[in-house]
């Protein structure tokens, strides 16, 4: 076997024997980090960035963000999690939950959903990143591939240094788009999938999530090839969550009370014309 085939398959085994299992999905995972050095840290980035980012004072946002949020919260199964949403005052097109349950949408993402389903597409799938401890996951890859740089250093030290060279290429390449990427796409996906069921259990029609993906894919031009990518392309994902809707709708069928498409969002600009047309069963008897 060549070293690149070695390094290879040392990173693989570390990073897919698993100590604990992701919620929803069940998948083995790595983590060396105490969940609580997470959320510290999550508390921390989350404090800075209230107090280097303008808040919303938009409160037709606020409070759908915040509706969204409570309702998907409630049915996460995290009570060490101390929820917080805000919404943030940038036209970036983004939104995050960091460990611990602080989420912030920031107001450029507001014009590419059409109602509340399709924002609660993108908050369940950000709360799922924090629920599987993706950032941890991460953490340990980078942690356990640097690791294993160090090794290669030291048995490659008294090679030629042209040999010495053709190592840590092999190694770099390998541990790059091998391992760190592709776990990378992985926990989007997955994100994807744990975020589809969490927003049927909020009652939330999850049918939405693929056209959203699709039509995302239409405004967003054309993308990197995905092997070179971090996160699967937007058609990639809509097949995928295409594929995982019959088990999201039984979920969501058996919801008592349904949200369905919730209410429109409107921003300057678009007119209701755009808005999908299927009207929404909405039971609003109860905020979840």
């Amino acid at each position: 076997m060549n070293w690149a085939g070695f390094i290879l398959l040392l990173l693989t085994a570390v990073c897919v024997c698993g100590c604990q299992s992701v919620p929803v999905t069940g998948r083995k995972q790595f983590v060396i980090l105490p969940q609580s050095y997470e959320v510290a840290l999550g508390e921390t980035a989350y404090r800075d960035i209230l107090a280097e980012q303008p808040m919303s004072t938009d409160q037709t946002a606020i409070r759908l963000v915040n509706q969204i949020g409570q309702r998907i919260s409630a049915v996460v199964e995290h009570p060490d999690f101390e929820w917080e949403f805000r919404v943030i005052a940038s036209p970036d097109q983004n939104a995050f939950c960091l460990p611990g349950g602080k989420v912030g949408v920031y107001e450029g993402l507001l014009p590419l959903c059409h109602n509340e389903a399709e924002l609660a597409i993108v908050v369940a799938h950000e709360v799922a990143h924090a629920l599987a401890r993706h950032g941890g996951e991460r953490m340990t890859h980078e942690y356990v591939t640097n690791s294993f740089s160090n090794v290669v250093n030291y048995f490659s030290k008294d090679r030629e240094l042209a040999t010495q060279q053709r190592i840590h290429q092999a190694y770099g390449l390998v541990s790059k788009y091998g391992v760190l990427l592709p776990y990378s796409r992985k926990h989007e996906s997955e994100a994807d999938e744990i975020g589809l069921i969490l927003m049927a259990k909020a009652g939330y029609d999850p049918t939405v999530a693929p056209e959203f993906w699709e039509r995302f894919a239409d405004a967003s031009g054309p993308n990197s090839p995905e092997f070179f990518s971090t996160h699967p392309s937007e058609l990639r994902r809509a097949e995928q969550l295409r594929e995982q809707l019959e088990n999201a709708s039984a979920i969501y069928n058996m919801v008592v009370y349904k949200f369905g498409y919730g209410e429109p969002i409107h921003v300057a600009g678009k007119t209701p014309t755009e808005a999908p047309t299927r009207h929404s069963n909405t039971n609003r008897a109860l905020l979840r």
